[in-house]
Formats: C-alpha cells, structure tokens, sequence
C-alpha cells in the first residue's frame, strides 16, 4: 500500500490548514490567498504552498506584508502574488 497522496486530497488539506492557522488574521490572509489562487496551481504551486503552511503565521504574514525578508526558498511570482493583499475579504 501506497502512502501517496493524490493531488485532490492535498488540496483538500491544504484548504483546512490554511484557514485554521490559530488565529483570524492569518485565516483571512492565507486562508485568502488559498482560495484566490488554488484553482490554477499545479505540482510545483501545491508543494510551495504546502512549504508555506509549516512556516510559523507570524513570518508569513511578514513576508505578506513586506515587513520582513523573505526566504530565497520562498521567493517567486507566489509570494509576489500573496504580498499584493487584494484577495483579503472580511
């Protein structure tokens, strides 16, 4: 047996996870961001996404807002995309 995830249940668990972060701004902002953007990623999108939810909400809502450098290993169009906060909603 296989412990393989299909690409259809990662996105299912990426969607809980990233709007059950702990605390309602960073719901809202990578809860946002997931719903805004999830419907075109493929493999390399899901696999950063899924990098970006073990990373502590405090650093990624810096790196969102620009008040904190963001790790090489997370740069690119994505958080370029996540920095723009025009996926936000309340």
């Amino acid at each position: 047996m296989t412990n393989i995830l299909s690409f259809e249940t990662r996105i299912a668990r990426s969607r809980f996870r990233a709007w059950h972060r702990g605390t309602r701004e960073a719901d809202y902002m990578i809860g946002g961001f997931f719903d805004r953007y999830h419907a075109d990623w493929r493999e390399a999108e899901l696999v950063w996404f899924e990098a970006l939810l073990d990373e502590d909400d405090v650093d990624v809502m810096a790196w969102a807002l620009k008040t904190q450098a963001v790790p090489e290993r997370f740069a690119g169009p994505q958080i370029e995309a996540m920095q723009k906060l025009d996926y936000v909603t309340i």
